[in-house]
């Protein structure tokens, strides 16, 4: 590693056409920047000014293919196969799907959905998702569906019954693939929502009783400063603090961690610089209850105007690098095709994933 000195200041200073400046106005401005940096502040080989791989890497990510707040990108399963080798390539082993139906659109078609009223899909993804899970060595996780009735009322146990059908359904028709890993239970709460504790508890223990105790787990949300999404307000003025946080989510988990194997945060609602207490708090529930504690990275970035974008790196690696710190047991990632891969819509995510690599040393 090369310690960055004033004499290299001031090289790079002149090579940028600045001979022209006053001598002593240089040396101010090197004394600033020392300042600034720090007398530690060193360059790494790999060019970066923090230390590389101090994160913990991403190994999951969830498949947005039923949505309603980012564009589809019309993948056939030629794309899908492009994607999940670029998901091997960084060490991706798991891959979640987020919903199995949304409303009336659903991934598979469902005897039990379609007779519902719901849309016939034009190809069967939950088959084709298995299928390449099981090409590249990963496990998959099924989301259960979402009727929407959550989030026109605010009660989750409105999931329970249509789920009851599509757990047995589903388990009936792909439980023989060895790559079928878990369930993901979809419902996204944030604090002590209606019916969140007997909703989550009806639906892990079927999804558990049905597979013979495959794993179950949740990604809710921390109604931090930035969860602003449905209203008109730049910040959240009444987000929870770290101790009404702690207390409300240990009740959840004293509810629901016989059924509920991991937790896994979103990240993306609370202020940088909140993340090593928030983290050190949900860390110390889950071990406190007997489940694995993972982060849900948002690979998108909820400060810009624009509905969404693919993440400053720099946040990104400050997150994961939080986790790290925390002592989580996985990073997962919403989402991996829109905002990280290299084939994404978004020019932004390859430039993403090759900054990814860098950092963490991957060829």
């Amino acid at each position: 590693m090369k310690e960055f000195t004033r004499r290299d200041f001031l090289k790079a200073t002149a090579a940028l056409g600045a001979a022209a400046i006053l001598p002593s106005e240089l040396a101010r401005g090197a004394e600033r920047m020392e300042e600034v940096l720090g007398a530690s502040y060193q360059e790494h080989e790999s060019g970066l000014l923090v230390p590389p791989a101090a994160g913990l890497p991403i190994t999951g990510t969830f498949l947005d293919e039923i949505s309603h707040d980012i564009p589809h990108q019309n993948w056939g399963e030629k794309e899908w196969d492009a994607d999940f080798a670029n998901m091997k390539a960084i060490g991706i082993d798991t891959v979640i799907m987020i919903r199995s139906g949304y409303r009336k659109f659903i991934t598979y078609p469902s005897k039990y959905l379609l007779g519902k009223g719901c849309y016939m899909p034009s190809v069967d993804l939950v088959d084709m998702f298995l299928r390449l899970a099981q090409k590249y060595g990963m496990k998959f996780y099924f989301g259960l569906y979402d009727s929407g009735r959550y989030w026109d009322t605010g009660d989750l146990s409105w999931e329970i019954e249509d789920n009851k059908y599509v757990i047995d359904e589903v388990w009936a028709r792909y439980g023989h693939y060895e790559s079928f890993g878990g369930w993901y239970i979809s419902g996204e709460i944030s604090r002590k929502t209606k019916g969140a504790i007997g909703a989550f508890h009806a639906m892990g223990k079927q999804c558990k009783d049905v597979s013979g105790g495959l794993p179950t787990f949740i990604s809710p949300w921390i109604d931090g400063k930035k969860a602003i999404m449905g209203t008109n307000k730049a910040t959240n003025k009444n987000a929870v603090t770290v101790a009404r946080h702690e207390r409300e989510w240990n009740e959840i988990f004293d509810g629901i961690h016989d059924v509920v194997d991991a937790c896994a945060f979103q990240d993306g609602h609370i202020d940088y610089n909140e993340l090593d207490a928030f983290f050190e708090v949900n860390k110390k529930l889950a071990d406190r209850y007997g489940m694995k504690c993972w982060t849900n990275a948002e690979t998108f970035d909820r400060d810009m105007p624009i509905k969404f974008l693919p993440i400053k790196f720099d946040k990104l690696r400050m997150k994961l690098e939080a986790a790290k710190r925390a002592g989580y047991d996985k990073a997962i990632t919403f989402e991996f095709s829109h905002f990280l891969s290299p084939q994404s819509s978004y020019l932004q995510a390859g430039h993403l994933y090759n900054r990814y690599k860098e950092y963490f040393n991957m060829k």
